[in-house]
């Protein structure tokens, strides 16, 4: 396989249930070059020092002509970019912004407030599987609760929550630098104009009617268009990453049952066991929107000015000189500093709330549900090849202890 080709077999969707033979076979030249400019970085030290240089930019704008600009639409379709798409100074002044009413400093028991709401959904969900002997984790169990969640965290009124499913997926698919088989850019256009739409007479009746959520609190300090464009990415990310994160971390337990077992009977594993996922089947695969601002020197080629760059994540995370076996799941990993939720000024904003549902949801799917397999392995999975997770994933089901 040449260098040319690589970026296109990693989006291919025939390699979307299994692409890690591509990562592996990445690795074997810590930054290729493709024929069109694009410059791919594979290997750990070299994404984890990338996304930390400030010579590597976010901002779609600094792209050269002819590049596609992912999550980047047309001034006339939208609101503007949100800040994942900016770079310092108008990063770091957005995000400081969003970040007193979501968390700490400024407001430390905002997302543990949730905690008891979004245990409850975990309940009425699995009491629903009760007289099923079959269950589709993904539409059942993963998505449901990261979209109740971000719901809550932005005060979109309950009864709006399923309105943006639809508006969610198409939106993902502006993140795919190749977008192929459901994912139309056109369908994101119109569903970021619709819920930008929504969103602009939702946060009106915020600031003239405060209420619960962190729009009623963004309201005063942000300008309609960047509030509006931030709860589109908090709204997207906050719930299609963590759909993935708990639906991957869901489906590896299945294919390791004696990893599963142990879970089972020492629920302390927790904590290691959904950082080791988050390593070994990251709900983002790679970056592919960051832009060189100058020439940059990486493990002895030189990036030139104005390239576009990929910083893949999933192979950094299986980089056989950051992680011992990096190809085993090993919730006993030590060290276990993976690039699951990015690093650098841009890591993940979400990660806590994400964290808070993985723990919430995942244990006590676990403990309560008597799993009799997997229906499909591996199971359909999103056409998007950035957000990558299952689809669907249908599991046998003997029934639920209370």
């Amino acid at each position: 396989m040449t260098p040319a080709t690589i970026s296109a077999q990693i989006t291919d969707y025939a390699n979307r249930a299994d692409p890690y033979p591509l990562y592996a076979e990445l690795r074997e030249q810590p930054v290729r070059r493709e024929d069109n400019g694009t410059y791919l970085v594979s290997t750990y030290y070299e994404v984890r020092n990338l996304a930390n240089d400030p010579r590597l930019s976010n901002d779609m704008s600094n792209r050269p002509p002819g590049y596609a600009r992912i999550g980047h639409p047309p001034e006339e379709s939208g609101p503007p970019p949100s800040f994942i798409f900016t770079d310092p100074p108008v990063h770091d002044r957005l995000r400081a912004t969003v970040t007193r009413p979501f968390g700490p400093p400024h407001s430390p028991r905002f997302l543990d407030g949730l905690r008891g709401d979004l245990a409850k959904v975990v309940t009425e969900l699995l009491d629903a599987f009760e007289g099923k002997d079959r269950v589709d984790i993904v539409e059942d169990f993963s998505y449901p609760l990261p979209v109740t969640a971000i719901c809550k965290v932005l005060g979109v009124p309950r009864e709006d929550e399923q309105r943006f499913h639809v508006w969610a997926d198409a939106l993902a698919s502006s993140l795919d630098p190749h977008p192929g088989g459901d994912d139309d850019p056109d369908k994101a256009q119109r569903a970021r104009q619709d819920m930008g739409a929504y969103l602009s007479d939702l946060i009106e009746t915020k600031r003239r009617h405060p209420g619960p959520g962190i729009l009623s609190e963004l309201a005063p300090d942000m300008t309609p268009t960047d509030l509006e464009a931030t709860a589109i990415l908090l709204l997207v990310a906050g719930h299609e990453t963590t759909v993935n994160a708990i639906t991957n971390t869901t489906l590896t337990l299945l294919r390791h049952p004696d990893v599963l077992d142990r879970f089972q009977n020492e629920p302390e594993l927790a904590a290691p066991l959904i950082e080791e996922s988050l390593r070994y089947e990251p709900p983002v695969q790679f970056v592919p929107w960051t832009t060189a601002l100058a020439d940059i020197d990486v493990a002895g080629t030189t990036i030139p000015k104005g390239s576009p760059v990929w910083l893949m994540l999933a192979a950094a995370n299986r980089d056989p000189k950051r992680f011992k076996d990096p190809d085993r799941f090993d919730p006993d990993r030590k060290d276990n500093q993976h690039l699951g939720m990015y690093t650098g000024i841009h890591y993940c904003f979400g990660a806590p709330l994400a964290r808070m549902e993985l723990h919430l949801a995942v244990p006590e799917l676990f403990r309560r549900v008597r799993f009799s397999g997997l229906l499909e392995d591996p199971p359909p999975y999103r056409a998007n090849a950035v957000l990558r997770g299952p689809r669907h994933l249908p599991v046998a089901i003997e029934g639920l202890t209370a």
